[in-house]
């Protein structure tokens, strides 16, 4: 079965946050998937701890080794699509590719963005959820 994920689950994942462990768990045995614009926020999420001061340029680059450890396939999704459903659902497009990519591939989505699972749930999405 494939599992959609998000930005906040492989940065949870590589940067050992506390969901981790069960982030870990709610994926196993199951074949990870993502948008392509997944490289490029986890770029950006990265960007944003460093003007926050919460990661070094070190730990950024030894978090990616383990980003790179990770199999995920990706996959484009239509702009068009995306842009129907960040209308739809008032999302930003980032949202809207990993529900698109989830409606593509009849995927549930795992995140640790509650606002992505309840607009994934809106648009018939079956969505995993981490304990707080």
């Amino acid at each position: 079965m494939n599992l959609v994920v998000d930005t906040s689950v492989i940065i949870a994942v590589i940067t050992n946050e506390k969901h981790k462990k069960q982030l870990i768990e709610v994926s196993k045995g199951t074949d990870l998937i993502a948008p392509s614009s997944l490289h490029w926020e986890i770029g950006n999420a990265f960007s944003a701890m460093f003007k926050r001061k919460r990661i070094s340029l070190e730990k950024a680059m030894a978090a990616l080794a383990g980003y790179r450890q990770i199999q995920i396939r990706f996959y484009d999704v239509e702009l068009e699509m995306a842009l129907e459903l960040s209308s739809k659902l008032n999302l930003y497009a980032y949202d809207a590719y990993v529900i698109g990519c989830a409606l593509e591939h009849n995927s549930p989505i795992v995140s640790l963005d509650g606002v992505l699972l309840d607009a994934a749930e809106r648009a018939g999405v079956a969505t995993r959820k981490v304990m707080s």
